[in-house]
């Protein structure tokens, strides 16, 4: 469960090259407000390449409003 005044967000980081998702992290939005990129390795190209940020957006991580 989540605390309330929790500062980290999760982010999926992006191949340029692929544009693949494979990797997911988080980090605190306070320190690090602009996007992270990392060098990391891709498996579909089978090399290290730049990932960056993106929000992880696959619904079931949003909270939705209550319908009332």
């Amino acid at each position: 469960m989540a605390k309330k005044g929790d500062k980290r967000k999760v982010i999926g980081l992006v191949s340029e090259e692929s544009g693949h998702r494979h990797y997911y992290t988080r980090k605190n939005t306070q320190n690090t407000p602009d996007k992270l990129s990392l060098r990391k390795y891709d498996p579909v190209l089978r090399k290290h390449v730049l990932y960056v940020e993106t929000k992880k957006n696959l619904g079931r991580n949003e909270v939705k409003p209550k319908k009332r």
